[in-house]
Formats: structure tokens, C-alpha cells, sequence
């Protein structure tokens, strides 16, 4: 690993090189944490594998046998299987979809006041498109018996501590047996990077990135809710319906589940130089939970007046969003630049800032101000 600093809109942070990573942002070597620098999100709708965010919860990552990799699948089923790679390329038809997947704490360093966890800027999400057996086709060759509630899934990272919990997520049956849930062994037309859960993980596009469970080795399907510490105690987040609490106060919570509304400016950067009187296309991304982005607001003066974007194609009703707005600074000034998305049921970014403890779900409108001279 080489290291060395970079200065962003979240201060002054270290720069890593990992293998099959380009230099990436480093926000913690044990477990890793790699954020994708900003501006690799104005270079195209597809993030890079050796771009692509990583987020790990244990430190200890085993090496992979490719050869000796099993999957199991166990729990309230007609059927235990326990599949191979090459079962998995091979005995399921394959599908692939363009998805976003986003780290439930992307845009935590900018919460106020400032929440504890890794400090993520904006880069703490991608889009891909991935390849892999349906995870219905999966649980059907099993046989889901009657009874069954959730479905849980388990990799093959472990604790470093004695003690501490193993990393375990659950699905209600309904989504995991929906059309889009993947058990995926490709990224972007390669193998996944050991980083990003070689030689297999969960996709589950819509949901938030702590379901799409890496190095995916075990499926077991549950008679009950999951209460295991990664459902019961972490990654929840206020049951107010804006994810909403006041500091110092404690609240019901839920478990996270859909992403957020969200957009964001990917051609101009905060603090950035312009020209009076030139024209600027500006450019930039926006996202959803599948319902699917239809419309994009853009405004110069901090939302007091907005004009509506172009959209760009449709690249699946999961992935990332182009827009484009046109920018002529008429004066020398500092503007607000914001764009604000809508999806096909209405489902906006929050005008305002919206708070809880653990820094989960940001989807505030964000503001990139640029120096006109």
C-alpha cells in the first residue's frame, strides 16, 4: 500500500494504492475503508472496479481458493445445496443489471454536528453492472419450506476479536425472492475484486450496501426475524418517516432498508474558479431506490429560483442518472449551485438538513459555490 494526501470539500485526507485499486481515499487500513475520489463520478455513469468504493466491517480477509469455494444453502429449505463456482456460472441462467450501490454513511463528514463512524465525503457509492444467478433461482432449486420469513446471509470475512459478532445481514422473503437480487461473480464484465467480495456477494439493488454481504458463502433461510446484532442493534436508524432525531435524544428505530433520493454536481467542484459571461454545461448524477429518477432542478442562487435539467438516458431504473444544465455567470460573484431530484412517485431530497446519531441516509440537497471573476 502506498499512501500519500489529498485536500477535499471534507479537509485534508490520505490517498492509498491497493492492489487492483487505483489510488483511492483512505479512510482506515484495519478493516479497510476506500472512498472514491469525487471526480471520478464526472467521467461516465460506470464506476471503475479499481475506483469502486470498499467497505469492510472485520479485518481478518481470508485468502480464496477459487476451487475449493462452496456455497451453502441451509436453514428451512426442502434441499441443503452447497454450490461450487462453476455451479453457480453454469446451472443458473445468468442476468445482469446496472445498479447503485451506496454505503448507508456516504456524506457522513458532513452531518452537523458531527457524528462518530468513518468520516465519508460524497465518494462512498458507485454504479456497476453486475452479473450472477438470481438469488430466487437459487432458493427455488432449494426449496423454500413453508414457514419461512427471512432469508440471511453470511460471508467469509470473520472477527478478529473473540466475542465480537459476525458480519450477517437478513431480507424479508418477499425481497429475497424478488426478480433483481443477485448472487453476483462479475463486475462491469470482470470478476469482482477481491475488495469489492471476490469471488462472489449479494447484489441487492435498491437497498442500502450493508445487504450486499461480500465473499458470500452462506444462505440460510429463517422461521423468524433476525436479531442478530448487525439487524437488532446496528444499522438502524430513527422510525421517525425524514430519519429524523434531535441530539441527545432517543427514538424507536427501524432497520435501513431503500436508498434515498439523491443527486449530486459532478463537472464543477466546491471553491472552483469560473469565467464571467461564459457558458458552462453543467453536469451530474442522480439516483434512487429503483422507482426511478424523472425529473432534475437545478438553481444558481442557493434555491431561491430553479430551472429544470435535461435528463440523460435512461441506463436502468437503478443506476446512476446524467443531467445537464446550462450556466452563465453574469457577474463576478460567489453562486450556489444545487440540483434537487424527483423520482416517479415523488420522493424528493430533503430541503433541509436532516440529523441522527449514526449519520446514516443523507439526502440534503448538496450546494457546490463557485467563485465567478
Amino acid at each position: 500500500m502506498d499512501e500519500v494526501r489529498t485536500r477535499s470539500q471534507n479537509g485534508e485526507r490520505d490517498l492509498a494504492i491497493y492492489p487492483q485499486k487505483r489510488e483511492m481515499i483512505l479512510l482506515t487500513s484495519r478493516p479497510v475503508q476506500l472512498e472514491t475520489p469525487f471526480s471520478t463520478f464526472d467521467r461516465g455513469l460506470i464506476t471503475p472496479n479499481d475506483s469502486f468504493f470498499v467497505r469492510w466491517h472485520h479485518e481478518d480477509l481470508p485468502a480464496i481458493d477459487p476451487r475449493a469455494y462452496a456455497l451453502r444453502v441451509h436453514g428451512l429449505v426442502n434441499t441443503q445445496l452447497s454450490l461450487s463456482l462453476d455451479a453457480l456460472r453454469t446451472q443458473f441462467e445468468a442476468f445482469e443489471i446496472a445498479a447503485v450501490c451506496e454505503c448507508a454513511g456516504n456524506s457522513r463528514a458532513f452531518f452537523a454536528p458531527k457524528v462518530p463512524g468513518g468520516q465519508w465525503g460524497n465518494g462512498a457509492m458507485g454504479n456497476a453492472v453486475w452479473r450472477g444467478a438470481r438469488l430466487k433461482d437459487i432458493l427455488a432449486k432449494a426449496g423454500v419450506a413453508t414457514g419461512a420469513v427471512q432469508v440471511r446471509f453470511g460471508g467469509l470475512d470473520k472477527p478478529t476479536l473473540t466475542g465480537d459478532s459476525p458480519f450477517l445481514k437478513s431480507l424479508d422473503l418477499d425481497v429475497a425472492t424478488g426478480n433483481d437480487v443477485l448472487v453476483a461473480y462479475a463486475m462491469n464484465g470482470e470478476r469482482l475484486p477481491m475488495l469489492n467480495g471476490y469471488p462472489v456477494r449479494l447484489v441487492v439493488p435498491g437497498y442500502y450496501a450493508t445487504y450486499w454481504v461480500k465473499m458470500l458463502n452462506d444462505i440460510e433461510v429463517l422461521d423468524r426475524v433476525d436479531e442478530n446484532f448487525w439487524m437488532k442493534t446496528a444499522y438502524r436508524v430513527p422510525a421517525d418517516p425524514r430519519r429524523h432525531e434531535q441530539p441527545g435524544a432517543k427514538l424507536p428505530t427501524v432497520p435501513i432498508t431503500r436508498l434515498t433520493v439523491r443527486s449530486f454536481i459532478t463537472s464543477l467542484s466546491d471553491g472552483q474558479r469560473v469565467q464571467v459571461g461564459k457558458r458552462y454545461a453543467v453536469s451530474g448524477i442522480a439516483f434512487d431506490s429503483g422507482f426511478g429518477i424523472v425529473k432534475v432542478l437545478f438553481s444558481t442562487d442557493g434555491g431561491v429560483h430553479w430551472t429544470r435539467a435535461e435528463l440523460g438516458r435512461d441506463e436502468g431504473k437503478y443506476a446512476f442518472r446524467a443531467w445537464t444544465a446550462s450556466f452563465t455567470p453574469a457577474s463576478r460573484q460567489q453562486y450556489s449551485l444545487q440540483s434537487l431530484a424527483v423520482n416517479s412517485i415523488g420522493e424528493t431530497q430533503h430541503t433541509t438538513s436532516v440529523w441522527n446519531s449514526s449519520g446514516y441516509l443523507r439526502n440534503s440537497i448538496e450546494t457546490v459555490r463557485v467563485d465567478a471573476a
